[in-house]
């Protein structure tokens, strides 16, 4: 099969019908073999009844619903060990995202070897509220990742079949998606402006707590992805660099005292006094800890049944 059309939705009823229409005629202008996998996320309307009409309209439809809203990630990572086209797109079911792309982000899979095709919605509809946070994350994301895309949050994405095989989504990981790729190895990650096209039906799903888990889940892809299989090298780093810290100003400390001592120069203040104490003793205890973490982390990560889980790309034997 050529293409695996994943579209996680959520109370999306009325918008469906038309995209399910718009992309088999796609499909059909190009002669691709085809399914489209709709994933209800817990939908409360009927969407999922619209989901079981289509199927007896479209043989390519395929269904898959949830007891309840679990969030995109979820949505998404049952999709990917769903699908089976030889590429993946994925897009959002609120006709924002053209089903008109999906050639061209084929063809870039197929023809230019693409890992990941990321697409950019250079011209967006959204309101102010909206776009100032996404530029502001994407950059933050752009400089932490080392991944130069515009747009890591855009829904229509194409993916080489091995790479959703491998990866993992999960809590909301799903703006991240080309970070994970890249720490599982697959780097070529390639970019394409696509069209956004304003909201037709319904409203957003999605509100202002999304930023802040968003930069939260940024940080965690950063620290699993480079230090998952070697805490040690991160809380032990911290940690002895902290006691090292405090140590030195300690010594420090008893040096200048012992020093006024022997030079005969009158010491008119205690160490215990001094503020730099202080600072020297937290020191010594937040090193000690941290120290501490990434050791209890260590035997942790090495007794984990996937401590010794690696990509194997090819193999000659």
């Amino acid at each position: 099969m050529d293409i695996s059309v994943v579209v996680p939705l959520y109370n999306e009823e009325e918008s469906l019908p038309e995209l399910t229409t718009w992309i088999a005629k796609v499909m059909a202008e190009h002669n691709f073999t085809y399914e489209i996998l709709f994933v209800d996320d817990g939908s409360t309307d009927s969407s999922w009844s619209i989901i079981e009409q289509l199927k007896e309209k479209f043989d390519s439809v395929r269904g898959i619903k949830f007891r309840r809203n679990y969030g995109k990630s979820a949505a998404l990572n049952v999709a990917f060990e769903a699908a089976v086209g030889d590429v993946v797109i994925t897009m959002d079911a609120d006709l924002q995202d053209s089903p008109d792309e999906i050639p061209e982000l084929y063809r870039r899979i197929k023809e230019e070897k693409y890992d990941l095709v990321s697409g950019w919605k250079k011209k967006r509809y959204d309101p102010i509220t909206k776009t100032i946070p996404t530029k502001l994350f994407n950059a933050a994301t752009r400089k932490m990742s080392g991944i130069q895309l515009n747009d890591f949050n855009c829904g229509l994405k194409a993916y080489r079949n091995d790479v959703v095989k491998t990866i993992e989504v999960y809590g909301e990981m799903h703006r991240y998606i080309p970070v994970i790729a890249k720490w599982a190895g697959f780097k070529k990650i390639g970019e394409q402006v696509v069209e956004h096209r304003a909201r037709k039906y319904g409203v957003t799903k999605f509100g202002f707590s999304r930023f802040v888990n968003g930069f939260l889940d940024l940080l965690s892809i950063f620290f699993v992805g480079k230090f998952g299989k070697r805490p040690m090298h991160f809380f032990g780093s911290l940690g002895v660099l902290s006691f090292l810290l405090g140590t030195f100003m300690a010594l420090w400390m008893i040096g200048e005292k012992l020093y006024h001592i022997a030079a005969g120069i009158p010491y008119k203040r205690e160490i215990t006094d001094q503020p730099l104490f202080y600072i020297a003793l937290v020191a010594i205890i937040v090193g000690s800890q941290l120290f501490l973490t990434g050791f209890v982390a260590e035997l942790v990560t090495r007794n984990a049944p996937e401590r010794n889980q690696y990509l194997i790309e090819k193999e000659i034997n």
